[in-house]
């Protein structure tokens, strides 16, 4: 399969139509290219608070409900492009109030079949626990799609290895990001890696790009697209699949072989995912010898 992972920036919208647009042209051309699964980054559904004006997208309350009003409108426009183009679409992540006093940091996930289901981070980051109130959500999903079975670990998520074992059966991880700093994209691309080395499988990262002044909280991003396997058999050695340009904005491409991974599971040079349960009882195992 072909999949496209974006470098998306934010923009500033006077109309629905202009989000409408913006997000079909994406879609449009990464289909275009023949991309079969297409991942949006976390927090790209920021851009929708600007539709009730600038006031309201500065202020980090007053946004984060604007988002969430906005989602229903948002998934069925993502739901009629996934049908329209015969594409699996991973929606750019938003706050969603549902049924709490606080919101989940949640990314739907839409096949062309009609078909829609959803994937909430689990940790949340200290600026989303301590000045947003974004809350943990509901639990990690397989999704067992026509391209293999996928799973979702928004950005900080990527960064614990029991969340990526959990997950352990599926054959691409699909890792939204959104990072202000180098350092926090590089934190969340070596999650990435580390997750496709130990669960022999594909991870694909996106990121938000670029500046948005409107927003005291995704004002700065950096990062890019990338597509990550085991540097092991039928991978390359370096692990990178596809990588894109640092900040540039745009889709990034690579070609994923469902074989291959099933491959490497079975006869890899080693053998992560099958070796994971010998760190037990070692992991608890420790001697302590004093050196002075």
């Amino acid at each position: 399969m072909k999949i496209a992972t974006a470098a998306y920036p934010l923009d500033f919208f006077d109309s629905w139509a202009g989000y409408e647009d913006k997000v079909f042209r994406w879609v449009d051309e990464a289909a275009s290219h023949g991309a079969e699964l297409l991942v949006f980054p976390e927090y790209a559904a920021m851009e929708l608070a600007t539709l009730d004006g600038a006031e309201v997208a500065a202020d980090l309350e007053k946004s984060l409900h604007a988002v969430s009003d906005r989602m229903a409108d948002a998934n069925a426009l993502h739901a009629h492009l996934a049908r329209e183009f015969g594409v699996h679409i991973l929606g750019g992540s938003a706050p969603v109030f549902d049924g709490g006093a606080r919101p989940v940091n949640r990314a739907h996930f839409f096949a062309p079949n009609g078909k829609a289901d959803h994937q909430d981070k689990q940790i949340m980051t200290r600026f989303e626990r301590e000045i947003w109130g974004v809350v943990g959500g509901g639990p990690l999903k397989v999704f067992d799609t026509a391209l293999g079975k996928i799973g979702v670990l928004i950005c900080y998520d990527s960064e614990y290895p029991l969340l990526g074992r959990a997950i352990s059966e599926c054959d691409l991880i699909l890792v939204p990001s959104c990072t202000e700093a180098l350092s926090g994209y590089w934190r969340v691309r070596i999650g990435a890696m580390a997750r496709a080395l130990e669960q022999q499988c594909v991870t694909v990262m996106a990121s938000l790009v670029g500046t948005a002044d409107w927003s005291e909280a995704v004002d700065v991003n950096t990062g890019m697209g990338g597509l990550f396997g085991p540097p092991d058999t039928g991978f390359p050695a370096t692990g990178v699949i596809a990588e894109g340009t640092l900040n540039e904005a745009g889709w990034t491409y690579g070609e994923v072989d469902v074989e291959a991974i099933a491959h490497v599971r079975a006869d890899g040079v080693v053998l992560n995912r099958t070796h994971w349960q010998e760190q037990s009882p070692r992991d608890g195992d420790v001697t302590y010898m004093s050196m002075q």
